[in-house]
C-alpha cells in the first residue's frame, strides 16, 4: 500500500503470516503476499532522507547516535538495534526492488528503506498504532519495515513486498481508486518474481474454479481491513493492471497511471479508450483465461 492513511489505514488483523515463513513453502501465494504483508500507505512529518534517495537532503538520523547504515548500488537501508545479515540482505533485495520499479516507471527509483528494533518501533516511526501482521510500510518517502514479520519471509517474499511498497513510494497514490494503485503495485511486484498466475492469484482462482467469477472491479469497501475476500480482492486489482499490461501495452499502463493521479481515473481511462464498461468486460474475459 502506499502513504495514504487519511484516506484508508489498513493495519492489523487482516491475515496472518502464512507459508510466507522459509520453512514452510518456498512459492508464497496470494494470501501470503496481501496486504497482510504490505502495510499502511501513509504520510509521515517526521521523514529520513537523503541525498539521491527518495528526498534531498539529510534531516536527522531516525536514531541519533545508534543509525546503523548499509549501502547498496543504489538503496540505502538504516538500521537500528538490526541484524547485520539482514540489513545486509535488505540493501541487496532493495537494490533489485528498485531496479524493477525503475524499468516499469522509466524513471530512477533510489530506495530508502529504514529497519526499527522492534514491531513497536516501525509503528511509532511510521505513525501508527499497530503493525501486526505487516511485514513492511510504505511511508512517504520510505519504506519501514517490521522486522520480526519480514524476517520471516521467503526470498521471492521479501522481493516481492519491497517492490510493492517501493511502487507505492515511487509512484504515488493520490487520486487513484485502490485498485488501480493496489494493482499497479503488485503489477510491478509480481513482473519479475517468476510467479505463474494461479499460484500469485490462488484464492482467486479458486473462487473462479467454483464458478464464482468478480462481476466488476473491486471498490474500497471491498479492501475493507477484516475482509475474508481480501487476498482475492488484490488478486482482482492485479490482474486488472496486467490485463491492461498485456492487452495495451505496460507504457499504456504506466501512462493512464500517471494520467489518472492528474485527470481522475474516469476521464484518465476514457482517454486511453478503456472506459470502464470495456475494461471491466475484457479484465473479467481475462480473469477466466488465466484462472478458470
Amino acid at each position: 500500500m502506499s502513504a495514504r492513511v487519511s484516506r484508508r489505514a489498513v493495519l492489523a488483523g487482516v491475515a496472518p503470516l502464512l507459508a510466507l515463513a522459509a520453512a514452510s513453502t518456498p512459492r508464497p501465494t496470494g494470501t501470503e503476499l496481501q496486504d497482510a504483508q504490505y502495510g499502511p500507505p501513509r504520510r509521515s512529518d517526521t521523514k529520513v532522507t537523503t541525498p539521491g534517495h527518495s528526498g534531498a537532503g539529510m534531516e536527522a538520523e531516525p536514531w541519533p547516535g545508534e543509525t546503523q547504515a548499509v549501502s547498496g548500488a543504489r538503496s540505502l537501508v538504516l538500521g537500528h538495534r538490526a541484524d547485520a545479515a539482514l540489513l545486509r540482505d535488505l540493501a541487496h533485495r532493495a537494490d533489485t526492488a528498485g531496479a524493477r520499479v525503475s524499468a516499469v516507471l522509466q524513471a530512477p527509483v533510489r530506495p530508502l528503506v529504514l529497519v526499527p528494533a522492534s514491531s513497536a518501533e516501525a509503528a511509532r516511526l511510521a505513525g501508527v498504532t499497530g503493525v501486526e501482521g505487516l511485514a513492511a510500510m510504505a511511508d512517504g518517502g520510505r519504506v519501514v519495515v517490521v522486522p520480526e514479520a519480514f524476517g520471516r519471509l521467503t526470498a521471492v517474499g521479501r522481493d516481492v513486498v519491497l517492490a510493492h511498497e517501493l511502487t507505492h513510494v515511487a509512484a504515488g497514490t493520490g487520486g487513484l481508486p485502490p485498485w488501480l494503485y493496489e494493482g499497479f503495485a503488485d503489477y510491478v511486484a509480481y513482473r519479475d518474481a517468476g510467479l505463474a498466475v494461479p499460484v500469485a492469484a490462488a484464492e482467486l482462482a479458486a473462487e473462479v474454479r467454483a464458478g464464482r467469477t468478480p462481476g466488476h472491479l473491486p471498490g474500497a469497501a471491498d479492501f475493507a481491513p477484516g475482509s475474508s475476500r481480501l487476498a482475492a480482492v488484490y488478486q482482482e486489482a492485479w490482474l486488472a493492471c496486467r490485463f491492461v499490461a498485456e492487452w495495451r501495452g505496460e507504457r499504456t499502463l504506466v501512462r493512464l497511471y500517471r494520467d489518472a493521479r492528474t485527470r481522475g481515473a474516469d476521464r484518465a481511462l476514457a482517454a486511453a479508450g478503456l472506459p470502464a464498461a470495456r475494461l471491466t468486460a475484457g479484465w473479467r474475459a481475462y480473469v477466466r483465461e488465466k484462472l478458470a
